[in-house]
């Protein structure tokens, strides 16, 4: 079956218009485009410029190179691709490379004139306004003057009026609001069309299906290709036509100082594009609705420091008389001896802190917060997309722009599985030559075909990734249980040498620096540091598999790649915290029969206080540490490379030291630069949601991260990188629907933190159900919630060894143990089995897990329900502008249609267009054109 062309050939040879056309002289690698008779005089003009030589043309995108001596390749690269380029209609100048700083990197200048920006945009569906927004805004709220210190002004607020909308169409120019041409698309717009037209122009004259910027600078044949910034960001620029928009967000968002102020969302996306904008007003809105679980949670720690003294059993603890008369069993084999309650005094009263009545309505809350931030996000989300005009936005038509690699990559065609059928294009445009307009009428026969790739090929290519990501799963795991028997094996070892350490003796941190508290925070941290080796390892690899695949759109790659990422880092950031919540203490076994990892290390148990405040430790170590190390890698890694890049250069005046030098030397932002910020938001997300029933401080924690992160972020986008290309984007996409399985699980994981890594269920069982006294009151509790065994019965394998045991131990008739359980004792026709009141807790337990998740989900479901997706005043604006648009759409071709009318019957009758012989369909474009003069 023959090929046809893509869309993006038909293009090169529609808007084809020679070289002659636009009065310039062909660009090659060390000769400079320039137009006829308009070279400006280099000495006089400063070089911190967005503008050709000129200074009429607006340079909207940068490509660099250095021209090797064996480059050759590259070299022929270059010239076949800035020739398709300019055959598109692309103008291009070039900086030599005795005019940089270093004398070694040559700067193509891109400009896009007016009529490729029109054809391109009515491809893109570009909207762009037509109308002045004549529908009133909303009222003012009252009391909004209490809100005017955290105001900025208006004019960054409003960069620019508020307009109707619609999609581009080229036929209907003069239905839009074009005051001048060359300002109608905001540079954002225009670079995203170069790019577009960089991703998918050829480079080879032998096989057309090479092309696309992205291999050329993965070949090396360039360097660099973005677009540039405005002026430099703490001055305004010195040219009077230059927005200087750059230098307003940084004076009004990106300084650490403005922390307290509203984001210039609207001043963001105009710069950046619309998907970077959702990220900082997604960004923002989570800072803002954490500050309510900030607060709630700090009420709920406050809570626990109030009612400290209530504490009755960690009084017990602390008593001599009852915890120091309580001799323990042994926590592990050989290394470890007999100890009193008393010494577990300092940690019983800190997971007090935590593990109190105000847990479990934190740990309900916080399922209810979660639904309150989704459901109102989406609102947010559903007005932005009115005011930033992506309501009708479609996303068939983000998922139809195919990715250039696949496009390359897939060499089999297929008959468009949509339409089945030719389609006859009619194009009409206005070209300008000679100084003469003429008008062309272009019928365009395309044969629809389409790349695809096999299925085996698609089967074989999800089977190896898919393999490749359970093996990393499974490294994890290993890794995982690594750490565990690192926390078995030095746990007696930690016994032996702090036995007779000298801190035992300080009064402030005797009691805190435990073998447990040791195995624990070392533990925690070497489990951090595998976690950061493994993601930097995967990050890697997770990009290559995707390649791998070979997704069929950006959209598709963006979700293989977040699913695969996630999955990753879900497993290994929280499966630390999941085995310290649900594992650890719960297999343990008791003295005699002891329960043994792979035969050989003894497992860990919880201490008298609860595993609660080891998952604390576990939590924030490795949510802290993670947000530290996150904010180095953001702020002072990019302010290092661009400082070093930069140091010869700095001293430069600004004339000499040009605009597109000076982006050069700053980072790149990838492509999936915006995927990192979303991941490390959503970790986030995750722990302060599946854990916060162990940590009521962890919203506090996020918050004041992401007040810094906001900043950090803004500070990053606007001074050490590269402007990136503006790109499209209705909302935080696969993310959202992550965002919903993790509120889900949020539910159940807490439900079964606090039924089951709390004490809060056995000490109610125990005030409401076991306690003697007529009184319901926890005294007792220490006493009732430990077993008794028979020393003589421990095996000689699990009894310490000679001098292990302290002096006091063998200065007193001690015969038997207490450890953590409830069991008979020695003696009792059951002894060593579980008691009727271990099954009454374990019933308590599942009865309190499904009477919580249903409350919550209950709860979540009705307000999900009662709150709807869009607020009423955008559903009725939206109405209302599609409304008009409709009605100025029908009023403006009537009056066209008049006006043709009127031509027709007083002026000279034009010819039809001869369609091309439909033989030819299928082999070439055909292009017929009768050209009235």
């Amino acid at each position: 079956m023959s090929r046809g062309k893509s869309s993006d050939e038909t293009l090169i040879e529609m808007d084809r218009t020679g070289e002659e056309n636009n009065g310039f002289h062909a660009s090659s690698d060390k000769e400079t485009l320039q137009p006829e008779n308009a070279e400006a005089d280099k000495q006089q003009q400063s070089k911190d410029s967005v503008y050709f030589r000129d200074g009429v043309r607006r340079i909207d995108f940068i490509l660099s190179y250095i021209d090797d001596k064996d480059g050759e390749k590259k070299q022929d690269r270059r010239k076949e691709f800035e020739a398709n380029l300019q055959k598109i209609g692309l103008e291009l100048e070039t900086e030599d490379k005795s005019e940089s700083e270093d004398g070694r990197t040559y700067f193509l200048k891109i400009h896009v004139p007016w009529e490729v920006l029109a054809t391109y945009a009515d491809v893109l569906k570009i909207k762009v306004p037509f109308k002045a927004n004549d529908i009133p805004d909303k009222k003012e709220v009252p009391l909004s003057w209490l809100c005017t210190p955290y105001r900025l002004p208006e004019h960054v607020m409003q960069p620019e009026p508020d307009y109707f909308t619609a999609t581009f169409d080229k036929s209907k120019i003069d239905f839009f609001l074009i005051e001048d041409k060359e300002t109608f698309f905001p540079p954002s717009t225009r670079s995203r069309i170069v790019y577009y037209i960089l991703s998918r122009c050829s480079y080879s004259k032998e096989d057309k299906d090479k092309k696309g910027i992205k291999r050329l600078l993965n070949n090396g044949t360039y360097v660099a290709a973005f677009p540039l910034h405005d002026c430099r960001y703490w001055t305004k620029s010195i040219d009077a036509n230059c927005e200087s928009e750059r230098y307003a967000l940084y004076k009004y968002w990106a300084r650490f100082s403005s922390f307290y102020k509203e984001q210039p969302l609207n001043l963001v996306r105009k710069y950046y594009g619309e998907k970077i904008g959702i990220y900082f007003a997604w960004l923002g809105f989570y800072t803002e609705m954490l500050s309510y679980a900030a607060v709630v949670g700090l009420l709920c720690f406050i809570y626990g420091l109030a009612t400290f003294d209530e504490n009755v059993w960690s009084k017990e603890i602390c008593n001599e008389t009852i915890g120091g008369q309580i001799i323990m069993c042994p926590l592990c084999d050989k290394k470890c001896g007999y100890w009193k309650l008393s010494t577990t005094c300092s940690s019983s009263w800190q997971s007090y802190l935590f593990d109190n009545t105000a847990t479990l309505f934190f740990a309900i809350f916080m399922g209810i917060w979660v639904t309150l931030f989704l459901e109102f996000w989406k609102r947010r989300q559903a007005r932005l997309e009115y005011e930033w005009d992506l309501v009708d936005m479609e996303e068939e038509q983000q998922q139809m722009q195919l990715r250039p690699e696949y496009e390359i990559k897939c060499t089999h065609r297929r008959l468009n599985q949509v339409t089945q059928e030719l389609e006859w294009v009619l194009n009409q445009s206005p070209a300008e030559k000679a100084g003469r307009f003429l008008l062309c009428w272009a019928t365009v026969v395309l044969w629809e075909m389409e790349p695809y790739l096999p299925l085996t090929s698609k089967c074989a290519r999800s089977v190896l990734s898919g393999a490749t990501v359970l093996f990393w799963i499974s490294l994890i795991f290993a890794c995982i249980i690594a750490v565990i028997v690192y926390r078995l094996a030095v746990f007696a070892a930690f016994a032996g040498i702090m036995k007779d350490s000298p801190t035992n003796n300080m009064d402030l941190i005797g009691n805190l620096i435990t073998p447990q508290f040791a195995t624990s925070v070392t533990a925690s941290c070497l489990n951090f540091i595998i976690i950061m080796v493994l993601n930097f390892l995967y990050e890697h690899v997770a990009i290559k598999i995707t390649d791998m695949e070979v997704p069929r759109t950006h959209v598709e790659y963006e979700n293989k790649l977040t699913v695969k990422m996630f999955l990753f880092q879900f497993v290994n950031y929280y499966s630390s915290c999941f085995y310290v919540a649900f594992f650890k203490g719960k297999f343990v076994g008791y003295p005699g029969d002891y329960s043994y990892m792979f035969g050989k290390w003894r497992n860990e148990e919880c201490e008298p206080g609860g595993c609660l405040i080891e998952l604390t430790t576990q939590l924030v170590i490795v949510m802290v540490g993670k947000q530290v190390w996150g904010n180095i890698q953001e702020a002072l890694v990019p302010w290092l490379r661009n400082w070093w890049v930069s140091r010869s250069a700095r001293s430069h005046p600004e004339s000499l030291y040009s605009r597109w030098e000076q982006d050069h030397d700053l980072q790149s932002f990838s492509q999936l630069g915006l995927f990192y910020e979303y991941l490390e938001m959503v970790i986030q997300f995750g722990f302060i949601t599946l854990f916060v029933a162990s940590f009521p401080l962890a919203p506090l924690l996020a918050l004041m991260n992401n007040i810094l992160e906001v900043r950090v972020d803004a500070w990053k986008f606007t001074t050490q990188f590269r402007r990136p290309v503006a790109a499209k984007a209705h909302s935080i996409g696969v993310w959202d629907e992550i965002l919903n399985m993790i509120a889900v699980f949020s539910v159940v994981t807490n439900a079964f933190i606090v039924a089951f890594t709390s004490d809060m269920i056995p000490r109610l069982v125990y005030k409401y159900a076991y306690h003697l006294d007529t009184e319901s009151t926890m005294e007792g509790y220490i006493n009732n919630s430990l077993s008794v065994f028979n020393i003589s019965e421990i095996p000689e394998k699990n009894r310490p060894e000679d001098g292990e045991n302290p002096d006091w131990f063998y200065s007193s008739n001690i015969t038997t143990c207490r450890y953590r359980d409830y069991r008979y004792p020695p003696g009792h026709e059951k002894q060593y089995t579980y008691t009727m009141q271990f099954w009454h807790i374990f019933a308590a337990k599942f009865a309190f897990i499904i009477i919580m998740e249903h409350v919550v989900f209950v709860v979540k479901f009705f307000v999900a329900w009662l709150i709807p997706d869009v607020p009423s005043d955008v559903e009725a604006r939206t109405k209302r502008e599609r409304y008009l648009i409709q009605e100025y759409l029908h009023n403006y071709e009537l009056e066209k249609l008049k006006i043709q009318l009127s031509q027709n019957q007083n002026g000279p009758s034009i010819e039809p267009c001869t369609c091309p012989d439909a033989d030819a369909m299928s082999v070439k474009l055909e292009v017929s054109s009768d050209c009235l003069t």
